[in-house]
């Protein structure tokens, strides 16, 4: 019968699709293009996120030691794009598919109306059965501008597209009690809000080739999980493992997820970056936006407010200990914000409806 999904973002790698002398694996591409185009016959929509620019264009280019690593990557980066989607275009024309190119920024992501244009332009393309492949723009995204990699892009683009399931493909079975490379390490195959913290038994390395490591993928699962998203981190370099993970064949990780956010809450829940202000609150206050009722961030619970904002613009919530709360849209400035401070029978700063919470606590 396989898992009821639709809708699914497929995150792969560097280190699945890059070899050990870092130049591109496409025959394990056109394996994993496969897979898509059965996943597509079964009636679902896919949506590709895809290291990979940099291995290609090390492939086309020898760049000196002495490079400035920013340029070097915007080199490689450059160049290998072209040949990265060109090669996607060619394995995706033998099943008569179409694929598209999507490079995003967080910049991008801005705001809600720029968010919805990049969400229209992905609608489109799945109305007209075209495969979008998404990489981050590496040639213009530097420094405090990038994304901490493409695992935290494609949890983005699933919260944006309502998708049910996100896939990422990396180069170990899944999250581990330890170094994967252990024999003894244990493989927690699921995860759910009752799931004890695991955090500091993962191990902390990053893969050979790519920014991120599974540290990351475990914050970006726990996020994608709390917005209602599946979740499954698995080995990309598996025979068949997209569709051994649909049939539910193979030994993974797989976060489930509780009940789908709005899609406003979606949207807050990455917008951090972009958060104008920060409001930092009391121990009642942090107690009852953490508790199972539906809270408010009322004035009386706040303790000071830093940086100004306006109303509509997204405010970041810290405990009286500076510990990351939540996020939120406020309903008011950071002027009279300031003027309610403490007060009792105030309107919300933040009403619940625009509150994303930080799934960790």
């Amino acid at each position: 019968m396989g898992l009821p999904y639709k809708r699914i973002i497929v995150k792969i790698g560097s280190n699945v699709l890059t070899r050990r002398d870092g130049l591109p694996d496409q025959e394990r591409m056109e394996h994993l293009v496969g897979q898509i185009a059965a996943m597509r016959n079964r009636g679902l929509e896919v949506i590709l996120v895809s290291s990979g620019a940099v291995a290609f264009g090390r492939s086309l280019l020898e760049v000196s030691r002495k490079s400035d690593t920013v340029a070097a990557r915007q080199l490689l980066a450059s160049t290998g794009q072209v040949h990265l989607i060109n090669a996607f275009a060619r394995f995706f024309k033998k099943y008569d598919t179409l694929c598209s190119q999507v490079l995003v920024t967080k910049e991008d992501f801005r705001d809600r109306l720029h968010y919805l244009h990049m969400k229209n332009c992905f609608e489109i393309l799945l109305q007209h059965e075209v495969v979008p492949v998404v990489n981050e723009n590496d040639v213009i995204s530097v420094t405090e501008l990038m994304f901490t990699d493409n695992d935290e892009l494609a949890g983005l683009i699933a919260s944006m597209l309502n998708a049910q399931a996100l896939i990422l493909l990396t180069n170990v079975d899944g999250i581990f009690r330890g170094d994967p490379n252990d024999g003894d390490a244990e493989l927690i195959e699921k995860v759910t809000d009752d799931t004890p913290a695991f955090l500091p038994f993962i191990s902390g390395k990053r893969s050979q080739f790519g920014r991120g490591g599974m540290i990351t993928k475990t914050g970006i699962a726990r996020k994608a999980a709390g917005l209602g998203i599946a979740v499954h981190i698995a080995n990309g370099t598996s025979e068949n493992i997209l569709l051994r993970i649909l049939d539910e064949e193979v030994k993974h990780t797989r976060f489930i997820p509780k009940k789908s956010a709005s899609g406003k809450k979606k949207w807050i829940a990455h917008a951090g970056h972009n958060a104008k202000g920060t409001v930092l609150v009391n121990e009642g206050a942090r107690a009852a936006l953490v508790s199972d009722r539906a809270s408010s961030l009322l004035p009386v619970g706040i303790i000071s407010i830093e940086d100004d904002f306006q109303k509509g613009e997204v405010i970041r919530i810290l405990d009286h200990e500076r510990r990351f709360v939540g996020l939120g849209i406020a309903e008011y400035s950071s002027e009279k914000a300031r003027e309610r401070i403490g007060q009792k029978k105030q309107r919300p700063l933040v009403h619940y409806d625009y509150l994303f919470l930080n799934p960790e606590i």
